[in-house]
């Protein structure tokens, strides 16, 4: 018989948000509640089409989860990093780099950042087909919760992005979410992650970047908000951080949905920094649910789209020889933080090209 109590978790207390003052991006908030009617989604759609064409992050609040859910998934978060043997973690790495897929531990120290620093954070990728491989012992009890919380960030929040985004499109309102199918072949996941205090030589070598600008590979990402101050995104003004907001989440694009728009959503550029001072000394800990169309989905503009036909569309590459969801994927996974980057034309940028299509990093 299934068990009538919920396993407890040991508790995860994150820093307190930072007082110190920062020159915080000014992000639109998208209240996912009015979703629940043709009103309110054709509301929502304008909000949001201005959202991602100005800076291309966004909050989204109610969004289903109460603030103790919210609590107890962090809680869960923690426990592949702090509750498993380092010799069970090794068991259940897995080699980005050679499959082209995130799935189990992404170990510190695994990618190249700059100046030959390495990096300090660790992550625990999860298929959103959850039960469909083996986990860590620790984590074993808490599968329901997380296979729930997969279940919802897909069904509850990407879907419903998905409806507004097919609208501010003049697109049929299901178009985002049939190239999303949760059961289709595909490796939207999720991401436990847990960012570690580094030496001050690694962070005078890196001039204090964690994670170099650049944009995500998938279609939309959702970031559960937390109090660690460290995630800046490029504005027209330059480098802005995110402000934390209390069980919210913030969603941006990334460059298969770019593809798909034809540029007219892009996918913003964002970097992880060392926090302010008063943050100094804490881990810091996300949880991450990248979504990606389904893997035969080819990356060629929307041209049913009315929106598009009338502004018009910029092409990364010719549509016979654009790649599919799949073999962008794996060419990006395969290639970050292993690949050798070359200087850009423009000051501060490296470039890679990948399947004839040039990736630019943000230094």
């Amino acid at each position: 018989m299934p068990s009538l109590t919920v396993p407890q978790t040991p508790r995860y207390v994150p820093a307190l948000p930072t007082k110190e003052k920062l020159q915080y991006a000014d992000l639109a908030i998208i209240d996912l509640s009015k979703a629940a009617t043709t009103e309110g989604r054709a509301e929502l759609a304008v909000e949001l089409r201005e959202a991602l064409t100005s800076h291309g992050f966004c909050y989204i609040i109610n969004h289903g989860y109460t603030q103790a859910q919210n609590e107890r998934m962090f809680d869960i978060a923690d426990i592949p990093m702090s509750g498993v043997p380092e010799d069970e973690k090794r068991a259940y790495t897995g080699d980005s780099k050679k499959t082209g897929i995130f799935q189990g531990y992404k170990p510190r120290q695994y990618w190249h950042i700059d100046a030959g620093v390495r990096d300090q954070h660790e992550h625990y990728n999860c298929n959103r087909h959850v039960y469909s491989l083996m986990h860590p012992q620790a984590l074993r009890p808490f599968l329901p919760d997380i296979d729930a919380f997969v279940r919802h960030n897909h069904h509850n929040i990407l879907h419903k992005i998905c409806r507004l985004m097919a609208l501010s499109l003049e697109l049929p309102e299901d178009t985002f979410v049939k190239l999303h199918d949760f059961d289709a072949p595909g490796v939207s996941y999720l991401r436990f992650m847990k960012y570690f205090p580094r030496s001050e030589e690694e962070e005078v070598r890196t001039k204090n970047v964690w994670m170099k600008g650049h944009t995500d590979f998938g279609s939309i990402t959702l970031l559960w908000s937390q109090p660690v101050a460290a995630l800046q995104i490029q504005t027209k003004e330059g480098w802005r951080w995110v402000k934390h907001v209390e069980n919210a989440l913030l969603m941006n694009i990334g460059d298969s949905m770019e593809f798909l728009t034809g540029g007219f959503y892009k996918a913003t550029i964002h970097r992880v920094v060392q926090p302010p001072i008063d943050q100094r000394g804490y881990t810091r800990l996300s949880m991450i649910y990248f979504s990606f169309l389904n893997d035969d989905v080819r990356l060629v503009p929307l041209m049913d789209s009315p929106v598009l036909q009338r502004i018009g569309v910029k092409r990364k590459c010719e549509d016979d020889v654009a790649p599919t969801m799949k073999a962008w994927r794996v060419a990006r996974i395969s290639a970050y933080g292993a690949s050798d980057l070359q200087k850009g034309k423009e000051p501060g940028i490296e470039e890679e090209v990948l399947n004839g299509i040039v990736v630019k990093h943000y230094n």
